[in-house]
């Protein structure tokens, strides 16, 4: 069976390396390529791929938000999340419901792999970290949020505007939104303040807050 991808990356160098990567392959062909979920979801309908690998962030959403929205459209469709190295991110995908996590800093090898695998079980889960980061959460303190989530939040208790947050980060704005409402869905709040004086309560905000704190803060 050739599998068919298609690649959605912000980044245009993750793209063409894995056109590169599966060039040399003869079961994998590379059929598109898109770095926002707009068009994720246009060449998904299109070209009826086997298989898609999506970065942890987008221009215009995040990894784990249209992979979930992939898997419910297209339930057979195989969904693999290529990111950062985040415990809390790999533990998300899989509770989304996606085929694979792999780091991008993995080998050509293991990522390939990923595909081959997404291709064949679509609907089971498989990620090499995926033991170690189960047997971390069971001995580390529960929390709801994931590692960029704590990050957000870090930055709303400074006093960052969605627009600053986004600098900081280097993703769009709308992706700032999205975990700032995960954030306050996650904590039960309805705005900033809510959602810094439960997560005080609950022991979330453990750093400093940082010395060039911007202005008053306002709700994002």
């Amino acid at each position: 069976m050739r599998i068919r991808l298609v690649a959605v990356d912000r980044h245009t160098l993750a793209r063409l390396g894995l056109a590169y990567a599966t060039a040399a392959t003869d079961d994998i062909e590379l059929v598109g390529g898109a770095e926002d979920a707009q068009d994720a979801r246009r060449l998904v309908a299109d070209l009826a791929p086997t298989v898609v690998t999506i970065g942890g962030e987008l221009t215009d959403s995040d990894g784990i938000t249209l992979g979930r929205e992939l898997r419910r459209a297209h339930p057979g469709l195989g969904v693999v999340l290529l990111a950062a190295a985040d415990d809390g991110l790999l533990l998300q995908a899989l509770q989304a419901g996606l085929s694979a996590f792999v780091t991008k800093t993995a080998d050509t090898n293991e990522i390939l792999a990923a595909i081959r695998h997404a291709a064949v079980s679509a609907t089971t889960f498989a990620s090499p970290g995926l033991a170690a980061a189960i047997a971390a959460r069971h001995h580390r303190p529960s929390s709801p949020l994931s590692a960029r989530e704590h990050e957000v939040l870090h930055l709303l208790r400074d006093g960052y505007t969605t627009p600053r947050i986004a600098v900081a980060l280097s993703v769009s704005e709308s992706t700032v939104k999205t975990y700032i409402g995960r954030l306050y869905e996650k904590l039960g709040a309805g705005n900033r303040a809510q959602a810094l004086m439960t997560a005080v309560r609950r022991g979330l905000l453990t750093e400093p807050a940082r010395a060039e704190a911007a202005a008053p803060a306002r709700t994002a």
